[in-house]
Protein backbone atom coordinates (compact mmCIF):
# COMPACT_ATOMS: atom_id res chain seq x y z
CA UNK A 1 0.00 0.00 0.00
CA UNK A 2 2.65 2.58 0.77
CA UNK A 3 4.72 1.97 -2.58
CA UNK A 4 0.74 2.35 -4.41
CA UNK A 5 0.67 5.93 -2.38
CA UNK A 6 4.12 6.59 -3.77
CA UNK A 7 3.29 5.88 -7.42
CA UNK A 8 0.13 8.09 -6.65
CA UNK A 9 1.95 10.64 -4.90
CA UNK A 10 4.54 10.56 -8.01
CA UNK A 11 2.03 10.75 -10.34
CA UNK A 12 0.20 13.77 -9.09
CA UNK A 13 3.20 15.46 -8.87
CA UNK A 14 4.54 14.99 -12.28
CA UNK A 15 1.11 16.37 -13.41
CA UNK A 16 1.60 19.30 -11.59
CA UNK A 17 4.84 19.80 -12.95
CA UNK A 18 4.10 19.19 -16.31
CA UNK A 19 1.15 21.85 -15.60
CA UNK A 20 3.72 24.21 -14.76
CA UNK A 21 5.97 23.89 -17.64
CA UNK A 22 3.27 24.15 -20.26
CA UNK A 23 2.02 26.77 -18.54
CA UNK A 24 5.37 28.61 -18.70
CA UNK A 25 5.78 27.91 -22.77
CA UNK A 26 2.66 29.42 -23.23
CA UNK A 27 3.68 32.65 -20.76
CA UNK A 28 6.79 32.80 -22.92
CA UNK A 29 5.27 32.08 -26.18
CA UNK A 30 3.05 35.04 -25.38
CA UNK A 31 5.61 37.34 -24.24
CA UNK A 32 7.62 36.67 -27.56
CA UNK A 33 4.77 37.58 -29.81
CA UNK A 34 4.20 40.36 -27.24
CA UNK A 35 7.66 41.66 -28.26
CA UNK A 36 7.03 41.52 -31.50
CA UNK A 37 3.65 43.71 -31.46
CA UNK A 38 5.04 46.27 -29.38
CA UNK A 39 8.26 46.92 -30.99
CA UNK A 40 6.08 47.77 -33.92
CA UNK A 41 4.39 50.41 -31.91
CA UNK A 42 7.53 51.98 -30.37
CA UNK A 43 8.59 52.50 -34.31
CA UNK A 44 5.81 54.62 -34.64
CA UNK A 45 7.09 57.03 -32.35
CA UNK A 46 9.56 57.72 -34.75
CA UNK A 47 7.11 59.79 -36.95
CA UNK A 48 6.87 63.46 -34.63
CA UNK A 49 10.55 63.68 -35.45
CA UNK A 50 10.00 62.71 -39.17
CA UNK A 51 7.25 65.00 -39.75
CA UNK A 52 9.11 67.73 -38.30
CA UNK A 53 11.59 66.95 -41.04
CA UNK A 54 8.98 66.87 -43.58
CA UNK A 55 5.43 66.38 -42.63
CA UNK A 56 4.10 65.86 -46.22
CA UNK A 57 6.60 63.03 -46.71
CA UNK A 58 5.65 61.74 -43.73
CA UNK A 59 1.77 61.73 -43.81
CA UNK A 60 2.32 60.47 -47.26
CA UNK A 61 4.61 57.47 -45.99
CA UNK A 62 2.11 56.60 -43.05
CA UNK A 63 -1.05 56.93 -45.88
CA UNK A 64 1.06 54.49 -48.31
CA UNK A 65 2.40 52.28 -45.31
CA UNK A 66 -1.42 51.48 -44.23
CA UNK A 67 -2.51 50.59 -47.72
CA UNK A 68 0.25 48.67 -48.71
CA UNK A 69 0.25 45.97 -45.43
CA UNK A 70 -3.53 46.03 -46.25
CA UNK A 71 -2.64 44.75 -50.12
CA UNK A 72 0.14 42.17 -48.52
CA UNK A 73 -1.85 40.52 -45.44
CA UNK A 74 -4.73 40.11 -48.26
CA UNK A 75 -2.40 38.27 -50.19
CA UNK A 76 -1.23 36.80 -47.07
CA UNK A 77 -4.66 35.31 -46.31
CA UNK A 78 -5.11 34.17 -50.21
CA UNK A 79 -1.64 32.27 -49.50
CA UNK A 80 0.57 34.58 -50.86
CA UNK A 81 3.52 34.80 -49.13
CA UNK A 82 5.16 38.17 -49.00
CA UNK A 83 8.70 38.01 -47.80
CA UNK A 84 9.42 39.41 -44.43
CA UNK A 85 6.00 41.05 -44.04
CA UNK A 86 4.07 37.72 -43.57
CA UNK A 87 6.39 36.20 -41.53
CA UNK A 88 6.41 39.22 -39.41
CA UNK A 89 2.49 39.32 -39.29
CA UNK A 90 2.97 35.84 -38.10
CA UNK A 91 5.04 36.35 -35.16
CA UNK A 92 2.86 39.66 -34.25
CA UNK A 93 -0.34 37.47 -34.60
CA UNK A 94 -2.06 36.61 -30.85
CA UNK A 95 -4.39 33.26 -30.79
CA UNK A 96 -7.63 35.69 -32.02
CA UNK A 97 -5.73 37.08 -35.31
CA UNK A 98 -5.30 33.17 -36.68
CA UNK A 99 -6.28 33.01 -40.00
CA UNK A 100 -7.73 36.35 -39.82
CA UNK A 101 -6.56 39.88 -40.87
CA UNK A 102 -4.42 41.06 -38.61
CA UNK A 103 -5.48 44.50 -38.01
CA UNK A 104 -2.91 46.05 -35.43
CA UNK A 105 -0.48 47.43 -37.99
CA UNK A 106 -3.26 48.93 -39.98
CA UNK A 107 -5.16 51.13 -36.92
CA UNK A 108 -1.52 52.02 -35.97
CA UNK A 109 -0.61 53.88 -39.14
CA UNK A 110 -4.33 55.38 -38.83
CA UNK A 111 -4.08 56.46 -35.83
CA UNK A 112 -0.64 58.07 -35.84
CA UNK A 113 -1.84 59.30 -39.47
CA UNK A 114 -5.22 61.21 -37.68
CA UNK A 115 -2.46 62.73 -35.04
CA UNK A 116 -0.52 64.30 -37.12
CA UNK A 117 -3.39 65.60 -39.19
CA UNK A 118 -5.83 67.02 -36.73
CA UNK A 119 -3.53 68.63 -33.93
CA UNK A 120 -0.36 70.79 -34.11
CA UNK A 121 2.61 69.65 -32.49
CA UNK A 122 3.45 68.90 -29.59
CA UNK A 123 0.03 67.95 -29.03
CA UNK A 124 0.41 65.66 -31.94
CA UNK A 125 3.64 63.95 -31.09
CA UNK A 126 2.83 63.50 -27.31
CA UNK A 127 -0.61 61.04 -28.61
CA UNK A 128 1.62 59.12 -30.65
CA UNK A 129 3.81 58.72 -28.09
CA UNK A 130 1.00 58.09 -25.87
CA UNK A 131 0.77 55.16 -28.57
CA UNK A 132 4.06 54.44 -29.22
CA UNK A 133 5.49 53.91 -25.07
CA UNK A 134 2.51 54.16 -23.14
CA UNK A 135 0.27 50.94 -25.39
CA UNK A 136 3.71 49.84 -25.85
CA UNK A 137 5.05 49.26 -22.34
CA UNK A 138 1.79 48.72 -20.47
CA UNK A 139 1.39 45.37 -23.24
CA UNK A 140 5.16 43.93 -22.30
CA UNK A 141 4.77 44.59 -18.35
CA UNK A 142 0.98 43.60 -18.59
CA UNK A 143 2.00 40.44 -20.02
CA UNK A 144 5.05 39.35 -18.25
CA UNK A 145 4.62 40.97 -14.75
CA UNK A 146 1.00 41.11 -14.79
CA UNK A 147 -0.60 39.25 -11.44
CA UNK A 148 -3.26 41.60 -10.31
CA UNK A 149 -5.95 41.93 -12.77
CA UNK A 150 -9.26 43.55 -11.11
CA UNK A 151 -13.21 44.02 -13.28
CA UNK A 152 -12.82 47.61 -13.85
CA UNK A 153 -9.85 46.84 -16.13
CA UNK A 154 -11.51 44.53 -18.24
CA UNK A 155 -8.67 41.94 -17.90
CA UNK A 156 -5.72 44.55 -18.22
CA UNK A 157 -3.47 44.08 -14.92
CA UNK A 158 -2.77 47.12 -12.61
CA UNK A 159 0.81 46.57 -13.75
CA UNK A 160 0.80 47.31 -17.01
CA UNK A 161 -1.61 50.30 -15.80
CA UNK A 162 1.28 51.57 -14.19
CA UNK A 163 3.48 50.92 -16.78
CA UNK A 164 1.72 52.64 -19.05
CA UNK A 165 1.35 56.19 -16.88
CA UNK A 166 4.88 56.06 -16.24
CA UNK A 167 5.80 55.75 -19.74
CA UNK A 168 3.08 58.73 -21.14
CA UNK A 169 3.70 61.28 -18.13
CA UNK A 170 7.24 61.00 -18.61
CA UNK A 171 7.22 61.09 -22.61
CA UNK A 172 4.28 64.47 -22.23
CA UNK A 173 6.78 65.98 -19.97
CA UNK A 174 9.89 66.14 -22.12
CA UNK A 175 7.96 67.00 -24.81
CA UNK A 176 6.06 69.62 -22.99
CA UNK A 177 7.99 70.21 -19.99
CA UNK A 178 4.61 70.97 -18.24
CA UNK A 179 3.44 68.86 -15.01
CA UNK A 180 -0.30 69.64 -15.70
CA UNK A 181 -0.01 68.79 -19.31
CA UNK A 182 1.90 65.27 -18.63
CA UNK A 183 -0.55 64.36 -15.91
CA UNK A 184 -3.43 64.91 -18.22
CA UNK A 185 -1.98 62.74 -21.00
CA UNK A 186 -0.91 59.81 -18.53
CA UNK A 187 -3.96 59.71 -16.65
CA UNK A 188 -6.28 60.10 -20.44
CA UNK A 189 -3.74 57.54 -21.95
CA UNK A 190 -4.31 55.07 -18.90
CA UNK A 191 -7.79 55.01 -18.92
CA UNK A 192 -8.18 54.44 -22.65
CA UNK A 193 -5.72 51.70 -22.48
CA UNK A 194 -7.70 49.74 -20.04
CA UNK A 195 -10.64 50.20 -22.00
CA UNK A 196 -11.57 46.63 -23.55
CA UNK A 197 -10.80 48.11 -27.36
CA UNK A 198 -8.77 45.39 -28.85
CA UNK A 199 -6.62 46.72 -31.34
CA UNK A 200 -8.97 50.08 -32.10
CA UNK A 201 -7.24 51.80 -28.90
CA UNK A 202 -3.92 52.35 -31.53
CA UNK A 203 -6.37 54.89 -32.75
CA UNK A 204 -8.22 56.07 -29.55
CA UNK A 205 -5.27 56.59 -27.62
CA UNK A 206 -3.68 59.45 -30.01
CA UNK A 207 -6.77 61.10 -30.62
CA UNK A 208 -7.99 61.39 -27.27
CA UNK A 209 -4.90 61.54 -25.88
CA UNK A 210 -4.08 64.95 -28.41
CA UNK A 211 -7.23 66.08 -28.17
CA UNK A 212 -6.67 66.32 -23.75
CA UNK A 213 -3.09 68.23 -23.98
CA UNK A 214 -4.64 70.65 -27.14
CA UNK A 215 -7.13 71.43 -24.60
CA UNK A 216 -4.58 71.60 -21.34
CA UNK A 217 -2.21 73.46 -22.78
CA UNK A 218 -4.59 76.57 -23.32
CA UNK A 219 -4.70 76.88 -19.76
Amino acid sequence: MKKLVNIEESSIFSSLAAARIGGSVVILAEAKTEVVRKSIHFLIALCPAMALINYPLTVLALMAGVLGYTVMEQMRLAGVEVPLVSRLTSMASRPRDMNHFVLGPVTLGIGALLALLFFPSPAAAIGIYALAFGDGFAGLIGKVFGRVRPAFLFGKSVEGSIACFVAVFLAAWLVSRNYAVSLAAAVTATAIEALPLEDYDNVALPLVVGAVVQQAMQY
